[in-house]
């Protein structure tokens, strides 16, 4: 019999708590998960372009709050968990990434079309805005797969840990990954 690590096991049993409306348990959740938050959370910064006005501890503070909105998820482990935390903070960064944008361009944005030699060359929130944008264009067409780009890119999700969340194949990832890389790249070219 496979056994859950403790810490696991206490993780999965308060976000049942909290499934079950206990927002005590929240409370008790959060300092056994911010040391991953944060790990991602600096991923997501080190991505940003420098002087970025929003810190780490402010995105995690936001992806927190906006948790405390979050009322009929069936939460089911730590990578779930983890998984929507990811997304959360993908949002918070393109939410503010447009904001910066619509302020610093008189709020008239100028739609311009990228090529791919020159999506390695966009302003960090550029970059991140044209993701966004092309991650939910992929969600339409397959949610797996924005899933698992999701999970590996902004939630950095091992193969394996990814696979656990949507409950598939390690190999089935790793398809959808290296599907979803090219889709995104071809999508991100012609916006």
């Amino acid at each position: 019999m496979l056994r859950m690590p403790t810490e696991e096991l206490n993780v999965t049993a308060l976000l049942e708590a909290w499934n079950a409306g206990d927002e005590r348990a929240f409370e008790k959740l959060v300092p056994l998960v911010y040391e991953e938050m944060r790990r991602s959370a600096h991923r997501y910064m080190a991505r940003e372009r420098a002087g970025h006005t929003l810190q780490t501890t402010a995105l995690i503070n936001e992806v927190y709050l906006r948790l405390t909105t979050y009322h009929g998820v069936r939460w089911q482990n730590r990578q779930h968990f983890l998984g929507v935390c990811a997304n959360l903070m993908r949002r918070v960064l393109t939410d503010f990434a447009r904001s910066r944008r619509f302020l610093k361009r008189g709020g008239n944005v100028e739609h311009i079309p990228l090529n791919v030699e020159e999506l390695a060359g966009l302003e960090p929130a550029t970059g991140l805005i044209s993701l966004d944008d092309a991650l939910r264009a992929l969600e339409s067409v397959d949610e797996r797969k924005s899933r698992v780009v999701e999970l590996r890119f902004f939630g950095g999700l091992s193969v394996q840990e990814t696979a656990d969340a949507l409950q598939v194949s390690p190999e089935t990832v790793m398809r959808d990954w290296k599907f979803a890389k090219s889709w995104l790249l071809r999508e991100m070219s012609t916006r």
